[in-house]
């Protein structure tokens, strides 16, 4: 039997388990929208091979194994490992519109036939949903009219300018450079991405070891964001529904 002193307890133990899951809920929202920048392992710097230890030798030498230096090379990425700097000039136009339209109409009649030399007449009072049942013959004619008509434009441009410092993931055999890259900048309650992968000819890399993004090819250029800006910047998951292929509105 449940007595009054019972039942007490046990909307208390209830308020305070529903308390505490509003808490914890709160706790973990917020943390959500204030975390840290998070990686991706797909667009992660590339490091270069270790050095392999060679046998050191000391005294009356001047050229030492190990301590190889480059007089007459550039500072240009050519290495695992090595940085390059990609000028984000990227700018996209594109406009398009369509529109069709058709027009169909079509009719057929049935004339009354001829059986045994006379033509067949009839009355049919109450049989069918006609608007006259007297003296009525088989022939029938139907005709039918569509008409549509339709348009639909289409207009989208985008702009992207900066830089992003990306590291050489590897050394193709003709010489090309695969490069991949990631930035990461916190501003307030959001985190804002730039990830880059691409192929890199050294011809098209500048004497600044820069090289702009319209000439890497196979690219894929990322920028988007997470945190509070880029929330309110969504639509709901209910509006998000209704204006989705699956809405039946």
């Amino acid at each position: 039997m449940i007595t009054p002193e019972i039942s007490r307890m046990y909307d208390k133990a209830t308020l305070v388990a529903a308390w505490t899951f509003l808490a914890v809920a709160i706790i973990a929202l917020s943390g959500c929208t204030g975390s840290a920048p998070r990686r991706d392992p797909e667009f992660a710097a590339a490091m270069p091979a270790a050095r392999v230890p060679t046998e050191q030798h000391s005294g009356g030498s001047i050229y030492q194994p190990g301590y190889a230096l480059y007089l007459f090379e550039d500072a240009k990425a050519r290495r695992i490992g090595d940085t390059l700097t990609v000028k984000l000039v990227e700018k996209t136009t594109a406009e398009s519109s369509s529109s069709s339209s058709f027009d169909k109409e079509s009719s057929t009649t049935i004339a009354n036939p001829t059986i045994l030399g006379s033509t067949p007449q009839f009355g049919l009072p109450g049989a069918l949903p006609l608007a006259d049942t007297d003296n009525n013959t088989l022939e029938t004619s139907m005709g039918a009219t569509s008409d549509f008509s339709g348009k639909g434009d289409n207009e989208q441009e985008s702009k992207l300018i900066g830089d992003i410092t990306v590291t050489v993931a590897d050394v193709l055999p003709n010489g090309n450079l695969v490069v991949r890259g990631e930035k990461r900048v916190r501003i307030n309650q959001g985190n804002e991405y730039v990830k880059l992968s691409g192929i890199v000819r050294p011809i098209d890399v500048d004497l600044d070891n820069t090289v702009p993004s319209t000439k890497i090819a196979d690219a894929t250029i990322i920028y988007n964001g997470d945190g509070q800006t880029a929330s309110a910047s969504k639509a709901g998951w209910l509006t998000r529904f209704f204006t989705s292929a699956l809405s039946p509105l």
